[in-house]
């Protein structure tokens, strides 16, 4: 391995502990965390939103402006200085695009300039990069959101002297998002709205962010090996197949860590007991905690908890059908979320009609999400398509075992007991079909009331399965080197 330190400036919409809706913000906090660790000099540059945590501690910097083009507009912004553990977390603060209750939309819409917002912050981490004086070996970009990274470093800031040998990755969190909005309307930026490159327009009159990222990257990732594979075929690729294919020797499949800092029962702080594989008797007090807190009958019956965004990614297609014929059993069924108003209907009306086995909670909540992992005895996962997934690896510490679909990260992640009883850590199956799933939690019952003593080797098994951060950065390492060091196909 390489032993040079790196400077990378990893550029990301949200971060845990400053801002969050979805895995991505996970990711950005435990991989910048264990670069850190590595010895890099490693910078995070993200949007300073109205919510984000820290806010009134933050250090202001820098006044900074971006000229454009159009109509002689100058957009000016600040630069406020924050910290991750001992990582500089810079926000870039323009209240016009920053200032507002959410972070993308409200009221599960988008906001309508969202291309503008994303494409002002792209190169306003830039100027800010430049302005701070940091010369990065790599810039990590994440998603669609900062997707106009590479080409603006390839166009605008191609003969800079700060960037003339700096590298871009991108980590496509998860493609379904890509970022389409007209050109007409990104005026702030001459190099987009002029932009003619048919491999990243749609109707010439559109530019799909996430192509742009996939095509101008000098590296390319995905967060499991699964998910590569999926996003080099028609069907898995969400239309982008072709970008990634004509990448395919700069992009791989890493899979995501798992932080266990944050979700350890040994030390867990919002779970009524503490356990570990070697003494698992506190997850039982976990369960009878879980259901008195959600007023369930304290009862041994198998409890099933599920923790997502609601939408028809995440399995509902598949789950909803089954629910009637699922809840009949001597089952407790817990869903903590919020979402699409059609996904949410239906749930609320199966809660009403049976209060005594199901319980629906149409929210997030960090602690009882905590006390889900902890009090379950089994994790739901059914999703339509999953680039990696964290909750698995979140239910496999505590012991409540995965029911998956074989998709991306979860058929990286979660072995069969079907297929490999000793070597299995939950249950696995393949078709979008409701009565396959069906059928499996019908033998994951059974196997529960038959077999106590199996399903408490399989909790103690999961729990001895980790996925490191440690192990995951060696790749993203030798991702970096290579970006420097081999010449890309972009």
């Amino acid at each position: 391995m390489n032993q040079q330190k790196l400077k990378i400036l990893f550029v990301s919409s949200e971060i845990e502990g400053f801002s969050k809706t979805g895995g991505l913000a996970d990711v950005a906090r435990g991989l910048t965390i264990e670069l850190h660790n590595q010895g890099h000099d490693i910078r995070v540059i993200t949007p300073f939103y109205r919510t984000i945590e820290h806010r009134q501690t933050a250090k202001h910097r820098l006044d900074l402006v971006l000229n454009t083009d159009y109509s002689h507009v100058n957009i000016h912004f600040k630069v406020h200085e924050m910290h991750l553990d001992s990582i500089p977390v810079y926000g870039i603060d323009n209240p016009y695009y920053f200032d507002r209750q959410g972070l993308y939309g409200e009221g599960n819409a988008p906001y309508l300039d969202n291309g503008e917002r994303f494409a002002f912050f792209s190169v306003a981490a830039l100027i800010a990069t430049d302005a701070l004086d940091y010369t990065p070996d790599i810039i990590h970009c994440n998603d669609w959101h900062t997707g106009l990274i590479p080409y603006i470093l390839k166009t605008r800031y191609k003969d800079h002297f700060r960037f003339t040998t700096t590298k871009t990755v991108l980590t496509t969190h998860n493609a379904c998002y890509q970022g389409i909005y007209e050109k007409s309307s990104l005026n702030i930026l001459p190099e987009i709205s002029c932009c003619m490159d048919d491999r990243v327009l749609q109707s010439f009159d559109y530019i799909n962010y996430l192509k742009v990222g996939i095509t101008y990257s000098d590296k390319i990732n995905t967060v499991s090996p699964n998910y590569a594979s999926e996003l080099l075929t028609e069907l898995g690729s969400h239309g982008t197949h072709h970008n990634f294919l004509s990448r395919k020797h700069d992009f791989e499949g890493i899979l995501n860590g798992c932080d266990y800092n944050d979700w350890d029962p040994k030390t867990d702080k919002y779970i009524p007991k503490n356990y570990s594989a070697k003494d698992i008797s506190g997850k039982a007090l976990c369960k009878s905690g879980l259901q008195k807190k959600l007023g369930l009958a304290v009862t041994n019956a198998p409890v099933f908890g599920m923790i997502c965004r609601l939408t028809e990614q995440k399995g509902f297609g598949l789950l909803i059908p089954i629910m009637e014929c699922f809840l009949k059993h001597n089952v407790q069924l817990i869903i903590i979320g919020s979402g699409e108003p059609s996904i949410t209907g239906q749930l609320d009306s199966f809660a009403q009609r049976y209060p005594d086995k199901f319980k629906f909670i149409n929210m997030y909540s960090n602690e009882l999400s905590h006390m889900i992992e902890a009090g379950a005895d089994f994790f739901l996962m059914p999703s339509i398509f999953e680039p990696c997934g964290l909750n698995q690896l979140y239910s496999l510490t505590y012991g409540t075992l995965p029911i998956v679909r074989a998709v991306g990260g979860l058929k990286d992640s979660i072995s069969d007991y079907d297929d490999d009883p000793g070597n299995a850590n939950g249950f696995v199956f393949c078709k979008t079909d409701p009565l396959q799933l069906l059928n499996l939690l019908r033998r994951v019952i059974l196997l529960y009331i038959e077999k106590p003593d199996e399903i408490e080797r399989l909790k103690r098994k999961a729990m001895r399965s980790h996925f490191y951060w440690s192990d995951s950065v060696k790749h993203y390492e030798h991702l970096y080197f290579n970006a420097l060091y081999q010449q890309s196909n972009w």
